[in-house]
């Protein structure tokens, strides 16, 4: 007589959660909106827009409607003109209609000989927090599959033209 495998009788195959991290980074992405008027200095650039919105000025109340596509400078230092490290490619849409809040996707493409690879992020901003959790979903090179938590934190803010994100990794899945 056959009998049915119950998921409580299959031995445990995977690997328990790390309670502390394998490796931890921090990092700043430095971000110049274009504003009409900084075409040479600008990183990113509102690419869509609600009706009432426009593509050089960020759309009242709370940004509500806007995406912004990004290709920033990593450094390691929260200096603007430090040696980068990397580039921080993606997207941010505002999402929130009564608070600024975005919704983020984006890389960090490592080009130096420091680090090789790249990281994967996704996740909700909520921007008035002093520190936000979105998740690392995956990389590659000496980032192979990781997988933790990045907390942003804004470094520096100037208007709606420039800000500076200090982002602290902790990865709890390395290869």
């Amino acid at each position: 007589m056959a009998t049915k495998t119950q998921a409580a009788d299959l031995p445990f195959s995977r690997k328990p959660r790390r309670r502390s991290p394998c490796r931890e980074l921090t990092f700043f992405f430095h971000d110049v909106l274009f504003n009409g008027h900084n075409y040479h200095n600008a990183t990113s650039a509102i690419v869509g827009s609600p009706q009432w919105g426009n593509k050089t000025a960020v759309a009242k109340p709370y940004n509500f409607g806007d995406v912004v596509v990004f290709d920033d400078p990593i450094t390691v230092d929260n200096n603007f003109h430090g040696a980068p490290v990397g580039r921080a490619q993606g997207m941010y849409l505002y999402d929130q209609w009564s608070t600024y809040g975005a919704w983020l996707g984006f890389s960090f493409l490592f080009n130096s000989t420091e680090y090789v690879g790249t990281l994967n992020f996704a996740g909700a901003d909520p921007l008035m927090n002093k520190t936000r959790d979105i998740s690392v979903i995956g990389g590659t090179g000496e980032f192979f599959m990781a997988r933790g938590i990045a907390t942003l934190s804004t470094d520096a803010y100037e208007g709606d033209v420039y800000f500076r994100l200090r982002v602290d990794i902790q990865l709890y899945e390395c290869w």
